[in-house]
């Protein structure tokens, strides 16, 4: 153990934390070792990760001593932020810069910030082809954490800034998965046309940081995005049609009429979905599957998912 190299993991009983403690722990080569980060030592899924060979340390994003204590001695740290815990960018921008001044403070290495584009470098407060959010925000749960990437920069943290997609378990956790209509024909709701999201299993991500941690030197500065496929909505519910063995209809709705739904945070990814629907090169571009795959050669496709989770679906 003395020899293994720690990484401090930021979210590490949420989807994308969770998913590179867990890759760390299986890994063969056994090059890393992991200190899982929660608010919480004693629940039920920081003891899980205990029993599986984490070290379980106590640490909270609103308080930079903490995240000092966590980062001490370490290696490298996993990095994230969680918008929809409490809907605030500010929150998210304040967590992002007490994790890159601990990190600075210990000394890592090597971290990686699990960011997003700040969608105002394409779509300017004073366009109006989406509406502002929160007064300063086109997509807040993005803006804020691309804003947070120069932080990390300006501090001199050597860290590869990562670029996650949409989580396929989303359709499991989020309320994305089809939905019976009135006549009892399942449908799949997106606002993207007929262009193409990136999409990944949340357990994917973290076996992509391990391959970015393993590289090292290789993509400290660099942006990385990573997505298991790229698929259109209609080829979305083809997938969901053929998993589950009973039609699914894809339902393309309008952006506008997705922010109307009045779920919390239904203008947020209406502006999102819109942002990756007009930006569909760009956001795709920024997602290349052969890197990906070279960072995790088990990497899952949408059809390779949905085998082995369609029945976690609900089919409301």
């Amino acid at each position: 153990m003395a020899d293994r190299k720690i990484i401090a993991i930021v979210g590490a009983t949420g989807a994308q934390g969770g998913g590179l403690v867990h890759a760390i722990v299986n890994d063969t080569s056994g090059a890393f070792t992991a200190r899982a980060l929660t608010r919480d030592v004693n629940s039920s899924k920081a003891k899980e990760l205990a029993k599986q060979g984490a070290e379980v340390v106590v640490a909270n994003l609103d308080d930079v001593e903490s995240l000092k204590r966590a980062f001490a001695g370490a290696y490298g740290a996993f990095c994230l932020t969680n918008f929809w815990e409490h809907f605030s960018p500010e929150k998210e921008f304040a967590q992002a810069k007490a994790m890159a001044e601990a990190a600075k403070h210990a000394g890592l290495k090597h971290v990686i910030w699990s960011t997003l584009e700040d969608t105002r470098k394409w779509v300017p407060l004073s366009d109006n082809r989406m509406p502002t959010l929160m007064g300063k925000y086109k997509v807040p749960h993005f803006d804020a954490k691309g804003e947070a990437d120069d932080v990390f920069r300006k501090l001199g943290v050597p860290t590869t800034f990562l670029l996650t997609s949409f989580y396929w378990d989303n359709l499991i956790y989020f309320g994305m998965g089809p939905k019976k209509g009135p006549d009892g024909t399942l449908a799949f709701t997106l606002p993207m046309g007929d262009k193409k999201l990136p999409g990944i299993a949340a357990e994917d991500i973290g076996k992509c940081a391990l391959g970015i941690f393993t590289k090292g030197h290789e993509f400290i500065g660099k942006t990385v995005g990573v997505a298991g496929e790229h698929v259109n909505g209609a080829q979305m519910a083809a997938a969901l049609t053929k998993a589950l063995g009973q039609e699914v209809c894809y339902n393309d709705v309008t952006p506008e009429v997705y922010r109307t739904f009045g779920f919390p945070g239904a203008e947020d990814l209406g502006n999102m979905f819109q942002f990756k629907r007009d930006f569909e090169q760009v956001f795709c571009g920024a997602r290349d599957l052969n890197v990906s795959r070279s960072l995790n050669p088990a990497l899952q496709t949408f059809d390779t998912w949905l085998a082995r989770n369609k029945s976690r679906i609900p089919l409301e």
